[in-house]
Formats: structure tokens, C-alpha cells, sequence
């Protein structure tokens, strides 16, 4: 998700049309990402958040094993999320977030509005498996 991105139905920020491409980064600033699959394990309100949000807290297998953020994601129900397979950037750091160590960045597509879209897995893979 875009660093702090908001959701705005009357600005539409996120719209395609209006978003010119960023700058070229090269190969190496995306291999530098470490992109793993993780399984949602227990999904928590976050009512200290400034915006509706969840505490997801996912499982990235064994080398990476299991970790928390927070996510702007309360269009989807908690029980559609636990169990999910989910894309999570893990080498970003820690950010706190009202008090909350977010240990990674669960990636999604936003509308134009800004409302995420969870990217998907296609098939069942072993968690902490390499996006590539």
C-alpha cells in the first residue's frame, strides 16, 4: 500500500488515469524488496488507529516466521481474512503506528478512491515463499 495513502471517494487520488509513472529505480531497488507469501493467522481491531484498520498477524514460514501489521483493509471481514494468503513486503523495518510495531507492508492494488484490493496468490504455496 502507498505510505500513508487515504481513501476519498470525491478526489478519486488513486485514479490510473491521473497517476503518471515514477521514476525508474532499476533492478536492483526491486530485488532489494524481500516479497514473501504469508497466511493470515488472527485478524484484531485496531480502534486506535486514526483510520478504520485491522492488526493482521501473518505467518511467513520458518526463516521469517511470524509477523504483525496493521492494515487500512476493513472492506474485507475479519473471517475472509484469516487463513488468506497474502503478499507482504518483510525487510521495510518496523514502523509504529499508534503504538503498534507494524513489522511489515501487506501489498494490494488501490482503487481509485484508495480502497485496497489484496493482491492474490494463484494456488496454495508454502508460506514465506519467494514473490518473484
Amino acid at each position: 500500500m502507498a505510505e500513508g495513502h487515504r481513501i476519498d471517494g470525491v478526489a478519486r487520488p488513486y485514479d490510473p488515469a491521473q497517476l503518471p509513472p515514477k521514476d525508474v529505480i532499476g533492478a536492483e531497488g526491486f530485488f532489494a524488496l524481500d516479497l514473501r507469501v504469508g497466511r493470515v493467522l488472527d485478524v484484531e481491531p485496531f480502534p486506535e488507529a486514526r483510520q478504520p484498520a485491522w492488526k493482521l498477524t501473518v505467518d511467513f514460514g520458518p526463516l521469517v516466521g511470524t509477523l504483525r501489521t496493521s492494515a487500512k483493509i476493513t472492506n474485507y471481514a475479519a473471517d475472509d481474512l484469516v487463513g488468506r494468503q497474502v503478499v507482504g513486503a518483510v525487510n521495510l523495518g518496523r514502523k509504529r503506528i499508534a503504538g503498534f510495531a507494524s513489522e511489515f507492508l501487506v501489498l494490494g492494488g488501490l482503487e481509485p478512491d484508495g480502497t485496497v484490493r489484496l493482491l492474490e496468490v494463484d494456488g496454495d504455496l508454502a508460506p514465506g515463499s519467494v514473490v518473484a
